[in-house]
């Protein structure tokens, strides 16, 4: 149960409503047995849209007239017992950077126009081949250059716990939207702790799969550390999602194979045995006292259901600097190809970041790669050991929103108050945060999970057995302070 009396209701108020809070497998069981039908959760979800995303902008482009209408085909396939796949009919969001065929991908961004894109990126085409109902697209900060979500297109997307607040980002509009059951399944994508942290901000469940392992088309600003993932309520409705979106696809150069027939296949098998390595801090980063207490009791409580827990840090310390070089030269990059007139309408953060690059040598930016390659072996060789690693999901709680970092604080960069997501995108690993409670004013928390490389199936086995022992809560409405 939460940790917290909370400012608001946790339940539903309709049975409309009702529909939908369930998960995916739910959502299919009923459609198989006549209970409801996808054009009935469809029409649900789309009422809940209307009425709740005024006040959070989780949704920058509803696709109303389309979902109904793919909802309607869905409704005729299960009644004829012929189901595309267990996704048929599911409602499901995709990130404002991703392309959609009949959707604008303004990716936050004023120097992009809202004409319709033409094709699917890749998870978008499978899930569309699946038959999941796209309802729309969902926020995110100009081409997802930094861990809130504002720009300058669609304005901020607000947290459902308080509205005040961020959710995090970059795939803020996802997580708020996750949170308030805007949808079932919300596509996600992290480069530098894109999906985790708004996950972790906004009390939901969000994967980063191994690099490679879910293509996208065209490729993110810093293809090398990008990765496609859910963030949903649970990590079942996150395997179910990766069953579909998870797969090779010769469009992504950086596409690899190896994936699992079945991302849920260790989901329910028990944790004895298994070896979790507990970083309360990454040896350096300053956590918030609340945060540091709910995942040291994570930390307990994954041992009381079997699993080992060592207290040990990784070998990450240098990988701020590296990861910098690589994205902020990212940043140079959308500058670069920019006109004048262009430059003018970027976001002021991401031409700092450019700017910054600009100093930097040839020479500079490929030892951040070697740099990179070190840590990565590393960490494959620290999971020989520990095959997971536990740490906080963030360093610091919810603040508020237009902020890149938190008002009070000494911090300039996101990545200074997010230290235990990028190292992971550097190496290529999965990671994954899990929510473990809310704090004394109701904010959640949530702790992180991360593998070796293609270990997915185990991470997402741990984060299900802790979530099916320890649920979480969802809020009903966006609590809106006065």
């Amino acid at each position: 149960m939460p940790d917290a009396e909370f400012p608001h209701d946790l339940t539903p108020h309709s049975a409309q409503d009702d529909l939908t809070t369930l998960d995916a497998e739910q959502l299919s069981r009923g459609y198989q047995r006549g209970q409801f039908d996808p054009l009935q959760v469809t029409q649900a979800v789309l009422a809940r849209i209307e009425r709740l995303n005024p006040a959070v902008n989780a949704y920058v482009h509803v696709a109303h007239d389309t979902a109904l209408e793919a909802a309607h085909h869905a409704r005729q396939r299960w009644q004829a017992g012929q189901p595309l796949s267990p996704l048929d009919g599911i409602p499901t969001s995709l990130k404002d950077l991703t392309d959609v065929a009949g959707m604008p991908a303004r990716e936050g961004s004023l120097t992009t126009v809202a004409t319709p894109c033409q094709q699917d990126a890749p998870p978008v085409r499978r899930l569309r081949e699946a038959g999941a109902i796209l309802l729309g697209k969902t926020n995110t900060p100009e081409f997802g250059w930094k861990a809130v979500t504002d720009n300058r297109v669609h304005g901020a997307t607000g947290n459902a716990w308080n509205t005040a607040l961020t959710p995090g980002g970059s795939s803020g509009g996802a997580a708020t939207a996750a949170a308030l059951n805007l949808g079932v399944l919300h596509q996600g994508g992290d480069s530098g702790g894109s999906i985790r942290i708004p996950a972790a901000f906004s009390g939901v469940f969000g994967f980063k799969p191994t690099f490679g392992w879910t293509a996208q088309w065209p490729p993110a600003q810093a293809a090398s550390l990008s990765s496609i993932g859910p963030l949903t309520r649970s990590p079942r409705d996150a395997a179910a999602m990766l069953n579909v979106i998870g797969r090779h696809d010769a469009q992504d150069p950086y596409a690899t194979r190896g994936q699992p027939e079945d991302w849920g296949v260790e989901i329910g098998t028990p944790l004895t045995g298994l070896r979790i390595a507990y970083s309360p801090r990454l040896g350096q980063a300053d956590v918030d006292p609340e945060i540091a207490s709910r995942v040291a009791r994570a930390a307990e409580r994954l041992a009381g259901l079997g699993a080992e827990i060592v207290e040990v840090d990784p070998p990450i310390d240098s990988s701020l600097e590296m990861f910098r070089k690589i994205w902020f030269t990212a940043s140079l990059g959308v500058w670069e190809g920019c006109d004048a007139r262009q430059r003018e309408q970027l976001d002021p953060g991401l031409v700092e970041n450019a700017m910054r690059a600009r100093d930097w040598t040839s020479l500079e930016l490929f030892e951040a790669f070697e740099a990179r390659h070190r840590l990565t072996q590393q960490l494959e060789r620290f999971h020989q050991d520990y095959p997971l690693l536990l740490t906080p999901s963030v360093a610091v709680l919810p603040f508020a929103l237009n902020h890149q970092v938190p008002p009070a604080s000494q911090w300039h960069d996101w990545e200074e108050w997010a230290p235990f997501s990028y190292p992971f995108n550097l190496s290529g690993q999965p990671a994954a945060s899990v929510p473990c409670g809310f704090t004394s004013q109701g904010l959640p928390v949530g702790f992180q999970l991360a593998g070796a490389r293609h270990a997915d199936v185990h991470l997402l086995k741990a984060a299900t057995a802790y979530m099916d022992a320890y649920p979480t809560a969802h809020p009903a409405e966006p609590y809106r302070p006065r």
